[in-house]
């Protein structure tokens, strides 16, 4: 974990405008910054950014957040990696803490084999593009596959000498550890000597979604029987093949964009299709997709186009894992590339613009796609048919997500069709699948968990809308005070006390409907009792717990800034406050035409400070609000057939209960009908 202190100091540097403006272009207006959402496609505006605050929301597609998020939502980095960029971008030294000596090790570990893996890379991508001999055998092939240097120096590809320890003796030169660089896969040992591992072969740099290299595949380019066309790094603390997808780190953005992500099976599908312009695009290194590879795409999208070679072999390793893509809700769509030909020769003979409408046009559904291909080869056979029947129907009860139940009747419609068998049997051998798989997990799982108890609902039937708004929606004047007190909670309410202090001693006996307010005032009550010192908004926007930080980043969130010209005293919202208006400017207007300098500091309205006064009016709003509501309980309560001394007890209530409301409404000036 990062220290507290390595945090405080990346909190207190961070500068959002810094930070987003990298990402947007940011034009000012008015006391925020405007700019087009990254998140979304629009043209006109509507990405703000309040310097002040430390926030940034967009009203088009409705994301919010602080620097850190942004940086999460944007580069898909988890919290830690947002620090170290954060840290790394300002030059802050992260220290880190450990639960044990056996976590200390393993990231140090990790860090170490990052460094010797970029150092290999830098060495590789020099060797192909310096050396005679990569010049000669590296670049050459890699022109021979239609690849321009732009494109090689992207992906920063390279080449490793056929020397059989040229790689191994300048690492060791460099002092690199000879127990880490044999972790990393770059060398082997033989009779004591490192020998490098893939001498002779062309080079792709394998990057996680940060841009860090955590392997690398190497293809061999003399045809030998005993070697294998690729090697790959073997699993360590950085690289688990079942979390890698190639080329996600360059495709990330243009996935997001385009909403889609295209699979394909190798690392030249991937660069040539990149090439073309085609960048939404990763591989799989022709492995069964795994759960871990499909979250990795849904971080981006839940579209996933597979882009396979149009034989047995590439039809077989289209169909596998795609079950698991169904269980992470994903819209799996199938295109199988013809003629023999896979994505990189494809996209080469017929271009760029070919090759994409090519996609569109033959996208076919996984499922539908299965039943098709696997009806052709089952003939009349009532066994084979069975056994499809089967297997569409288990594929099928994966989608069993409750935002995915019309997804989930279309497929059985039209399944059912398909293969010419009654509907209404397919959707029970689905809902059987659904029960097994829910029995085994219950059977899995430790002990028996108690069925939550359903409190009865209340009886809201007599209530017309007007006045359920009002008994039961408190949520408005609960989050009007929830930002008072983010905003001004730690400023003065007098010589002796805080604003949130004063706040808390008015509202104290108050019950908060809300319980995202709720667990805000508790978090400020805490805060003030053991660290006022910390109490303020970037606390709360920056805060570890994400819910928390969400729900104050949307409080302090609105478009509308209010004109400092506007009093409160002078807000014209009844005749009266009008007419008070009205002879307030004429005065001040009298005044300016004397000169009457005096008399002019009565009326300086800009430099007025507020803060008290909005302070009150959010506390007294949210009693009015609640007596309101006890009111109209109470009224409810006298409607029923009562005891005498029962009716007057209801009746004192209600009397002391309308003189509170009364009491307030003067203090706002507010308009009550008796």
């Amino acid at each position: 974990m990062i220290s507290q202190n390595t945090i405080q100091e990346i909190l207190s540097r961070i500068d959002i405008l810094d930070v987003v403006g990298e990402f947007v272009k940011l034009k000012k207006r008015g006391a925020n910054y405007l700019g087009v959402c990254p998140f979304h496609n629009e043209k006109t505006p509507s990405f703000t950014v309040s310097p002040s605050k430390e926030i940034y929301k967009c009203f088009g597609c409705g994301k919010s957040g602080n620097t850190i998020s942004f940086i999460m939502e944007h580069e898909k980095y988890s919290y830690v990696e947002t620090l170290k960029w954060l840290a790394n971008r300002y030059g802050i030294e992260v220290e880190e803490t450990f639960a044990s000596a056996e976590q200390r090790e393993q990231y140090q570990t990790a860090d170490s084999l990052f460094i010797i893996n970029n150092f290999a890379e830098q060495y590789f991508s020099q060797t192909l593009m310096e050396s005679e001999e990569g010049r000669a055998i590296g670049l050459s092939y890699f022109k021979e596959r239609g690849f321009r240097e732009a494109i090689i120096k992207k992906f920063r590809l390279g080449y490793a000498p056929a020397d059989r320890s040229a790689f191994a003796r300048e690492a060791l030169a460099k002092q690199y550890n000879k127990e880490l660089l044999l972790k990393t896969g770059l060398v082997i040992e033989r009779n004591g000597t490192l020998l490098d591992n893939y001498r002779g072969r062309v080079i792709f740099p394998v990057h996680n979604h940060s841009g860090k290299v955590m392997g690398f595949g190497a293809r061999i380019l003399k045809t030998t029987e005993k070697a294998p066309k690729y090697i790959n790094t073997p699993e360590n603390e950085i690289y688990v093949k079942s979390k890698i997808l190639y080329g996600s780190y360059f495709a990330r953005t243009a996935i997001e964009k385009a909403d889609e992500c295209l699979l394909v099976e190798g690392y030249t599908d991937v660069v040539s299709l990149h090439q073309a312009g085609i960048e939404n695009v990763v591989a799989s290194g022709g492995t069964s997709l795994t759960v871990d590879q499909l979250r990795l795409i849904k971080k981006y999208t839940n579209n996933l186009t597979i882009i396979y070679d149009g034989d047995a072999a590439g039809i077989k390793a289209a169909l596998r894992g795609l079950d698991l893509a169904l269980e992470e809700s994903l819209n799996v769509k199938l295109v199988l590339i013809p003629d023999k030909e896979d994505p990189d020769s494809y996209v080469n003979k017929v271009g760029a613009g070919a090759f994409t409408e090519f996609i569109k046009k033959n996208k076919k559904d996984f499922i539908l796609f299965q039943l098709e291909s696997s009806l052709n080869d089952i003939g009349d056979d009532p066994v084979k048919k069975s056994e499809l029947v089967n297997k569409i129907a288990e594929s099928i009860s994966r989608i069993n997500k409750a935002e995915d139940f019309t997804k989930q009747q279309d497929y059985i419609k039209e399944s059912a069709a398909i293969l010419q068998i009654d509907e209404a049997g397919l959707h029970a051998l689905v809902n059987k699948y659904i029960r097994d798989k829910v029995t085994a997990m219950e059977r899995k799982a430790a002990g028996n968990a108690q069925k939550e108890q359903q409190l009865p609902e209340a009886a809201l039937s007599n209530y017309d809308d007007a006045t359920f708004d009002l008994l039961f929606k408190d949520q408005l004047q609960e989050k009007e005070l929830a930002r008072i007190l983010l905003e001004y909670g730690n400023r003065k309410w007098d010589e002796n006390s805080l604003i949130a202090q004063h706040v808390f001693d008015e509202i104290d006996e108050l019950e908060l409907e809300d319980p995202e307010v709720n667990t805000l005032v508790a978090s400020i009550k805490q805060l003030l009792r053991n660290h006022p010192e910390q109490l303020n908004d970037k606390y709360f926007i920056y805060n570890e717990d994400k819910k928390l930080s969400a729900f104050a980043v949307s409080l302090l969130n609105h478009p509308y800034e209010e004109s400092e010209r506007w009093a409160a005293d002078f807000s014209p919202n009844t005749g009266y406050q009008r007419d008070l208006f009205k002879q307030s400017f004429e005065a001040f207007a009298r005044v300016i035409s004397k000169g009457n300098e005096t008399d002019l500091n009565k009326y300086k309205l800009i430099s007025e400070d507020r803060t008290n006064q909005k302070v009150e009016s959010a506390i007294q709003y949210l009693k009015l609000k609640k007596i309101r509501r006890m009111l109209l309980q109470n009224q409810n309560d006298m409607s029923g057939t009562l005891s005498e001394h029962k009716f007057k007890e209801l009746h004192f209530i209600h009397k002391s209960l309308k003189d509170m409301e009364r009491e307030i409404t003067n203090l706002l000036g507010t308009v009550i009908l008796h």
